[in-house]
């Protein structure tokens, strides 16, 4: 069954000159997690933060810090993130040609895995591992830019990432990044999610940080 569901603000649509207060607001209108997008310029197409970002974060708050690498080799900078202060580090399928070891390499590290996946990549690319990770990401739009509209398509590949993880690694969180408001929650809620990466909805929000994180938390089942 999934976990409990949580809300993770992703701060790539944050206001950067003020950053500490943007979390701080979300912390205290109940988000669970912070989401860090981490984007190098090749694999996807923008250029976005590092570790030293990772760590102005893990200064700012206690919450959970989910690093998302969208980046090429991301073995070389696994260690740079964890020393940051990430608490876990999720890798691409796409990136990653030695997949099983670098997740292993993320454990050594005493970090949680996490791995995800293009809109255009098939569910079954992760099977080899998903009884290995603590969390599985579904990318709903193509990663590289916050506020792309909700890829309706991956709703079936959510679903039957479900079903696997309930059979082989049922504590393991299903996470879903790209177009989540409060209209398209509760359907990837209805197909299997527990965490609801959302970027637009929250710092965009006309009233507020805090009531786009209310929004969202309202619109779970």
């Amino acid at each position: 069954m999934p976990n409990p569901p949580v809300i993770a603000p992703s701060i790539l649509a944050a206001d950067f000159r003020q950053l500490g207060a943007d979390i701080a607001a979300c912390e205290a209108a109940g988000a669970e997690w912070i989401h860090i997008d981490v984007m190098d310029g090749h694999f996807v197409p923008n250029l976005t933060m590092g570790p030293v970002v990772v760590e102005a974060c893990r200064k700012a708050t206690n919450l959970l810090l989910d690093v998302h690498l969208m980046i090429e080799k991301p073995e070389n900078l696994l260690e740079a993130f964890a020393k940051a202060g990430a608490d876990r580090l999720t890798v691409h399928v796409e990136t990653c040609p030695h997949l099983h070891r670098t997740i292993q390499q993320i454990k050594g590290l005493g970090v949680k895995p996490g791995v995800t996946l293009n809109p255009g990549t098939p569910a079954s690319a992760i099977a080899p591992v998903l009884d290995m990770v603590d969390l599985v990401l579904v990318m709903t739009v193509n990663p590289g830019f916050g506020g792309q509209a909700f890829i309706e398509s991956q709703l079936a590949k959510i679903k039957e990432i479900r079903s696997v993880l309930d059979a082989i690694n049922p504590d393991a969180w299903l996470e879903v990044d790209g177009g989540i408001s409060e209209r398209t929650l509760p359907r990837v809620q209805s197909a299997g999610a527990d965490a609801f990466v959302a970027g637009s909805a929250v710092f965009n929000h006309p009233d507020g940080i805090e009531t786009g994180v209310r929004i969202l938390k309202s619109a779970l089942g």
